[in-house]
């Protein structure tokens, strides 16, 4: 299939710059897949929606400050780094701005009196050894919310807050699971008090999830791997919604990615691996039966994904109606519900 077939229009207004106003208090687009259109309701919405004993899988996973901002002791300019994964003590795989001048040997000097130099190259990515261990105290310091590129602003205090997860634990994503950015205590009370069951897996968000598709047809991207783990508790939950014939909704395209990568001949185990799962349509879901997700950038993986789930014309016939609704998009953005 060719990328250019999940392309849409989206005028720069709705690209949603900042948070909603208070948690949890964003539009929700519900699209019944055995309709065909949508409805437009509201996140606070959603208990209703919902049957009793349907089970929500949340991605646990919580943003690192994994931002960095540097001058280079080479050339006195400014430089920019995301640090991806800790290959050690000292050492981390990231991406920097401008990569192509940025070169082995180059050194930088970051905040806080730290120093690094680029030890080698790993593809489009840069290995930098800092001077002293850089871990995620000292990134809750020194580093910034890893906003994305499409949010056209610096990182603000609000921003260490709403780009989190009221219920983010395992610290490791370069970018927000956004679409639990929507879920409050009060929204929690709701789904219990409606019988809805809850459950956690965790996918920490590196490049596989959020790195644009640069092939000419979807077959030929290849997904970036990316670490997730299931409990005990999880796999016992989703094996017994499986069971009872309840359904599975899964809470961002991150839970659809664990979900339907640990699956295993009928059931779910728990433990932890490594996904590179791309998920487009033809795909056969195998444990998600309705999605909770945002709006998604064009020509996505993510896009690509909730084609999959809901047909390619369904979705995209959905997202023009957001557009002419005024629907704000993307990771601060509203939100979207496939039945």
């Amino acid at each position: 299939m060719e990328t250019t077939e999940f392309s849409f229009n989206l005028p720069d207004e709705l690209i949603a710059q900042f948070p909603s106003k208070s948690r949890g208090s964003s539009r929700m687009m519900l699209l019944d897949r055995s309709v065909g259109h949508p409805e437009h309701r509201m996140v606070s919405d959603l208990p209703e929606l919902l049957d009793r004993g349907a089970l929500l899988v949340f991605n646990d996973s919580k943003v690192r400050k994994a931002r960095l901002f540097a001058r280079s002791t080479d050339t006195d300019s400014d430089s920019e780094f995301l640090l991806i994964d800790r290959l050690g003590k000292s050492r981390w795989r990231a991406m920097a701005k401008k990569a192509k001048r940025q070169r082995i040997g180059r050194r930088y000097s970051f905040a806080d009196g730290v120093e690094a130099e680029i030890e080698a190259e790993d593809g489009d990515l840069r290995i930098l050894r800092f001077s002293i261990d850089i871990d995620d105290s000292w990134l809750d310091l020194h580093g910034h919310i890893p906003l994305p590129p499409y949010i056209k602003r610096a990182d603000d205090a609000c921003d260490s807050d709403r780009y989190q997860t009221i219920y983010a634990r395992a610290i490791g994503s370069v970018a927000a699971p956004t679409a639990g950015l929507h879920f409050t205590p009060e929204i929690w009370a709701a789904l219990d008090a409606s019988g809805v069951e809850k459950t956690f897996v965790t996918l920490h968000v590196g490049l596989g999830t959020f790195l644009p598709v640069r092939s000419s047809t979807i077959e030929e991207h290849v997904m970036h791997e990316e670490a997730y783990s299931v409990s005990e508790e999880a796999a016992q939950a989703v094996n017994m919604a499986k069971k009872d014939k309840r359904p599975v909704i899964a809470v961002g395209t991150t839970s659809v990615r664990v979900l339907e990568s640990a699956w295993r001949e009928g059931s779910l185990p728990s433990g932890s691996g490594r996904t590179s799962i791309f998920i487009y349509p033809g795909y056969r879901f195998k444990v998600v039966d309705h999605l909770f997700t945002n709006f998604h950038t064009p020509e996505s993986t993510l896009l690509i994904l909730v084609s999959a789930f809901a047909g390619t014309g369904m979705i995209l016939s959905s997202y023009r109606a957001a557009v002419e609704a005024h629907y704000r998009f993307f990771s601060y953005g509203d939100a979207m519900f496939i039945k």
